[in-house]
């Protein structure tokens, strides 16, 4: 065994490059690898494998493999493709180790053919220990990543730390359009260490949506640049399809710079979904939303003026009157249409909204009436916490101005 080693290594650097050339034009990946930096990793390994086989090296050194598998995974080399590699070159110096067996002669041959074990052995024990390091710098440069990317995020929703660019530079380094459409979504954390959104960034990805994700105390929030508008609905679908709490969505928006503005829409979403369910809620930017958005007392009071008597009302009826408003209003004050959307005769509908009338401050054929009772059944379905019976006033008489 030593003297076919011998003639092996007395033609070493011959090998060693047909070996790389070898690499390099079966694997397309290697191609970013720089030619010098794999003869040496293919002499280091050659060498201690045949000094093992002749008994110089009594154990394993992986010292190779590991710092391989390490700048491999820096190369941004797939790790199949690296395997592969290795076990080419395992599989060349096995072919000229045989073909020298073969020029010397039966006991060459028999002394090969006992090393083999130990020869695969090596082989095996390199793959492994390749695969361990190049998953631990991998695992590393992801951890990194997130917390670059999480601070990235950061900066748009808090705004950059003086010095740190601007949020253009922001964009680039997430590798997002500054004008483009976007989403913010915010997903609560039901078990810590549990992502809330299993599985929708590969979805995102399928969809050309770029995610990039900042983790908070109970909850998780992100941002999406999405290829256009039209896409916005499929999204929708994939983070609906991938929940398992409670999550709220912005409107889409046009300008990474509008983020913090989006954030407060998605917690708002959030926040007005009952606790305990699984649900996504997107809010609509409308100019209702935004001025309860803005001051949250004003609005429960204005809310109280004008259904202040309905909200006081047992839970049961409060809900039916409401319910029937809201598709009373949808369609356009007809209650032979809305009867259809709450599977009742029309002629209950009426009744409900006779019934309600006495709680508003005015007859339901004044527009004013109208426009406010529109504007309060909004308002307690945007934001269900505005049905708070302990912030709810006394009931209003009826007519009472």
């Amino acid at each position: 065994m030593a003297g076919i080693s011998d003639a092996f290594l007395a033609r070493l650097d011959t090998h060693v490059s047909a070996m790389a050339e070898r690499l390099l034009a079966e694997i397309e990946h290697y191609q970013n690898v720089p030619p010098e930096d794999l003869r040496r990793s293919l002499r280091h390994n050659t060498a201690f494998t045949l000094a093992y086989l002749t008994g110089s090296e009594n154990t394993i050194d992986l010292s190779g493999p590991t710092a391989t598998g390490r700048l491999r995974a820096a190369q941004e080399v797939p790790l199949p493709e690296v395997l592969r590699a290795y076990t080419l070159g395992f599989i060349y110096t096995w072919e000229q180790l045989l073909a020298e067996a073969i020029r010397s002669g039966p006991q060459a041959q028999t002394a090969l053919l006992h090393a083999a074990t130990g020869y695969w052995e090596v082989s095996d024990a390199y793959s492994q220990a390749l695969t361990a390091s190049y998953r631990d710098a991998l695992a590393e440069r992801l951890v990194e990543t997130d917390r670059r990317r999480s601070a990235l995020v950061a900066a748009l929703v808090d705004g950059p730390p003086p010095g740190d660019g601007t949020v253009w530079e922001i964009a680039h380094m997430l590798d997002f359009p500054y004008q483009g459409t976007f989403l913010v979504v915010t997903a609560e954390v039901q078990v810590t260490g549990t992502p809330p959104l299993p599985g929708l960034d590969a979805k995102c990805r399928a969809l050309d949506t770029g995610t990039a994700w900042r983790a908070q105390p109970g909850h998780e929030m992100g941002v999406l640049s999405c290829p256009n508008r039209d896409a916005v609905s499929q999204i929708l679908e994939a983070v609906r399809a991938t929940t398992n709490g409670r999550v709220g969505v912005s409107p889409a928006y046009d300008r990474l710079d509008q983020t913090p503005r989006a954030l407060r829409y998605a917690q708002v979403a959030l926040e007005s979904l009952p606790a305990g369910t699984v649900a996504v809620r997107q809010l609509d930017d409308t100019p209702l939303t935004e001025m309860v958005m803005t001051n949250l007392e004003t609005t429960r009071r204005a809310v109280n003026r004008i259904l202040g008597g309905v909200l006081s009302l047992p839970e049961s009826d409060r809900n039916t009157l409401l319910a029937t408003a809201r598709a009373w209003l949808d369609a356009n004050g007809s209650a032979a249409e809305a009867s259809r959307t709450l599977y009742c005769h029309q002629n209950t509908v009426r009744y409900r909204m006779h019934r309600l009338e006495e709680y508003l401050r005015g007859p339901l054929d004044d527009p004013k009436v109208i426009a406010e009772l529109a504007i309060a059944v909004d308002a307690v379905g945007t934001f269900p916490t505005l049905l708070d019976r302990n912030l709810v006033s006394e009931p209003v008489p009826s007519g009472a101005s």
